[in-house]
């Protein structure tokens, strides 16, 4: 049976398993043998973060192709205008890429957001705001890049959902394991293929457009 693990990672923690001082990895907060990460986020990123032990469902996750939506909650310098959304939501140039269109919209705080460790700098003189934004893609460093060209840079960054997948209620560090019945068609099918390496998932080819670096 594929295992398929919601983990919450948090500020700081470097999207692998070996040892990279003076981060912390994956291997701290998943005492879990055979699961791989399936997509990355940066290690100044928090949030949810998929890893499994079957190669399929690896790579139906994190391909480029899949297009899974990534729910992102951006905390931002400044007040966002009505400009500033319509342009996250029209797609911005980044000068190496054009971003597809996002869904973007102002936010109260999230609810059930802890307290980030380290905190968040900001200047005392200068508004904070959140923004909720959805992206199919996951180029690297892609939503801050986006908010800082229109003019938001953001202080602090969590991933809130991939896909039907959500953190819900999922503290720092914490991690659940969640089955095939929660999972979208395709995602569903591939849970159902056979793996031919059960302790290593099959990883997408770099010509296909997949690196290995955070994706947020």
């Amino acid at each position: 049976m594929p295992r398929l693990i919601l983990l919450n990672k948090p500020f700081g923690t470097i999207c692998q398993f070996s040892p990279s001082p003076p981060h912390a990895t994956l291997a701290q907060w998943v005492p879990v043998a055979g699961v791989y990460p399936a997509g990355r986020l940066d290690t100044d990123s928090e949030g949810l973060l998929l890893l499994t032990d079957h190669g399929p469902l690896q790579h139906v996750i994190a391909h480029p192709r899949a297009k899974s939506p990534k729910t992102y909650w951006a905390q931002v310098e400044g007040t966002p205008s009505a400009e500033q959304l319509d342009a996250l939501r029209a797609g911005v140039d980044l000068g190496d890429f054009v971003t597809a269109p996002a869904q973007a919209r102002l936010i109260d705080t999230p609810d059930g957001l802890w307290e980030r460790v380290p905190p968040v700098r900001h200047r005392l003189s200068v508004p904070t705001a959140w923004l909720e934004i959805v992206i199919s893609e996951g180029k690297n460093r892609q939503v801050r890049r986006m908010t800082a060209s229109v003019g938001l840079p953001t202080l602090r960054l969590v991933r809130a959902a991939i896909g039907p997948l959500r953190l819900d209620g999922l503290l720092p560090g914490a991690w659940r394991e969640a089955g095939p019945e929660a999972l979208p068609p395709a995602w569903r099918q591939a849970w159902l293929q056979p793996a031919v390496d059960r302790q290593r998932p099959s990883m997408p080819r770099a010509q296909d457009g997949w690196r290995r670096r955070g994706k947020a």
